[in-house]
């Protein structure tokens, strides 16, 4: 019995098991692994409050040939379901006689599995019914003394089922709801009365998660992010919902099965959690507060996505070098050191700019000629062969393909392998298209995002989809305010206040002005989604004219060819 601290609202309560409408049902197929096709048989019992209200039977035709051993099984044969509906007849009359049901099955997941095919093949979205599966169930309820096994026939036998399972459908069906009634009886004592304490019991849930429950219970169903604290009030995991007391309940019903997350909740103390005005806000806000805390339980903590940069040397015969801390000029954000790694060796090839380290004299060189020298893929400044002036030209060729004014050094990389192409070293030519690939796609990225942090203030509105709008003011690559207008309220005025109201953010130093590139590459995501309109900004949003932006042709003409070698190859 729970005690007074324990007492479930009257709105968490939810749908008493007596007042839930259950469809029982079962499949027959022609095989285990779930298709568009195989079913042959759909037997099912609507039953609520333990009465019979309906059932719904019929053989399907497959579409294929039933095998000897599925015919041994069921005792259907082809020519039973020769002139059997297809399923694109029975298929939108199982729906309309389960619509609003909670679907029971043995083995639901097998049977469910057939049902979300079927629909994807034909043109039925999955209505995403609650779902309890009787195997499930019993090995909650039951223990290896009360049954040796749970196959439904043992489970029909235990429990005194007046129809015996025999592989025909809506046999099956029948029995199943036997032994979900049996099993529903057994729940009484344990506390699970309700639909949804039904939900939250499936899981194996410990007693002492189940008694967290209540940490929820403060929380507002509204968009958010939430954060777990630990017993020194520490931030142990964060995350973002559109639903924060929906989401923060589901970690307390085991519904998660990680491991490290049961671990997190068995040390969560307290939830706390933060409104924010649209999802768009909370994924800021995650960012933000993950940099800040380093929850120990989130993955991209123990991994954080720290950004690697191309950049020019400083010195007289500059060359490429990868870097973690961006300065003006530099080219970026990478993901990974290799990356930035590959796209700088592509670019020096392209350019002529050397890769060897060495630090060489502009006044009194002393190295010797390399491989690559010979090869005549480098001047060899090093030996004296090229001067500063001689060598000057590439540098600039990097510098105004990164600022957006000239794209010589990929036209460049194009002729290399047209040349390559045209010599018939085909494979050759196919790597350094999938090189040059990513050298186009990463200037366009670093163009895209250094053109959005330089607007000193930008205000966009996205479609709440109600007929209201979503705000965000965003200044130099960062999320300033956010705020929404719901359908018919003048949007003016909040916007207004928005940017009244908005953080105050100073440019830094570096191609992004200071802003954390995985925030500004978010704020361009939303910017770009279908439907998002400016509605003011301080300064013309623009991307260079002379960047790659408009090698985007090429770019999908490559992905095609990579695709096409894959699938040949």
């Amino acid at each position: 019995m729970h005690g007074a601290h324990d007492q479930l609202t009257f709105d968490e309560l939810g749908t008493p098991l007596r007042d839930t409408t259950f469809v029982v049902f079962d499949l027959e197929t022609t095989g285990t692994k779930p298709g568009p096709d195989g079913i042959t048989e759909i037997g099912a019992v609507k039953v609520r409050g333990g009465e019979v209200l309906g059932e719904f039977a019929t053989l399907v035709n497959p579409g294929m040939p039933i095998p000897p051993q599925i015919v041994a099984l069921t005792g259907i044969t082809g020519a039973m379901v020769y002139d059997a509906p297809l399923m694109d007849e029975v298929l939108p009359a199982f729906l309309e006689f389960a619509a609003g049901a909670v679907l029971v099955a043995h083995n639901a997941p097998f049977d469910t599995g057939f049902l979300r095919a079927a629909c994807a093949a034909h043109g039925y979205a999955w209505p995403k019914p609650a779902v309890v599966c009787t195997v499930r169930l019993a090995r909650r309820v039951l223990s290896r003394q009360d049954t040796p096994s749970f196959r439904l026939g043992a489970l029909a036998a235990l429990f005194g089922s007046a129809t015996t399972p025999n592989h025909r459908a809506l046999q099956d069906a029948r029995a199943t709801v036997d032994v979900l009634h049996a099993l529903l009886e057994r729940l009484g004592p344990v506390g699970v009365h309700s639909l949804e304490e039904l939900v939250d019991y499936l899981p194996e849930v410990t007693p002492a998660q189940r008694a967290k429950r209540g940490m929820a219970a403060h929380l507002p169903e509204l968009p958010g992010v939430y954060l777990f604290r630990g017993p020194g009030d520490e931030v142990l995991y964060v995350g973002t919902t559109g639903n924060l007391r929906r989401r923060v309940r589901q970690y307390f019903t085991g519904s998660d099965s990680r491991g490290r997350i049961r671990e997190m909740v068995g040390l969560a103390h307290r939830v706390d959690g933060i409104e924010c005005s649209h999802a768009l806000e909370a994924q800021v806000r995650e960012l933000r507060l993950l940099a800040a805390h380093r929850p120990s339980y989130n993955r991209r903590s123990k991994n954080p996505r720290k950004s690697w940069w191309v950049v020019l040397t400083d010195e007289a015969f500059p060359r490429l070098s990868v870097v973690r801390l961006p300065k003006d000029g530099a080219l970026g954000p990478f993901n990974s050191q290799a990356m930035a790694k590959l796209a700088a060796d592509v670019l020096a090839g392209a350019s002529g700019l050397r890769t060897c380290s060495q630090r060489i004299s502009a006044t009194a060189p002393s190295g010797r000629p390399c491989a690559l020298a010979e090869l005549g893929r480098c001047g060899a400044p090093c030996a004296g062969r090229q001067s500063v002036e001689a060598y000057s030209p590439s540098v600039f060729a990097v510098r105004d393909l990164i600022g957006g004014r000239n794209a010589k050094p990929l036209r460049s990389a194009l002729r290399q392998l047209e040349d390559l192409a045209a010599a018939q070293h085909f494979e050759q030519a196919a790597r350094r298209r999938d090189e040059l690939a990513i050298l186009v796609r990463a200037v366009a990225k670093a163009h895209r995002l250094s053109a959005l942090a330089a607007i000193p203030e930008l205000v966009a509105a996205a479609p709440d989809g109600k007929g209201g709008w979503e705000f965000a003011v965003i200044r130099h690559g960062r999320l300033a305010s956010a705020g929404v207008a719901r359908r018919g309220v003048p949007p003016m005025p909040i916007v207004d206040a928005l940017v009244a109201s908005a953080e105050t953010v100073a440019p830094a130093d570096g191609p992004l002005y200071g802003a954390p590139p995985e925030e500004a590459g978010l704020l361009l995501r939303w910017l770009t989604k279908p439907g998002v309109r400016l509605v003011r900004t301080a300064v013309p949003w623009a991307e260079p004219a002379y960047g790659a932006g408009g090698w985007q042709d090429w770019l999908e003409r490559a992905s095609v060819a990579n695709e096409l070698e894959r699938a040949v190859g």
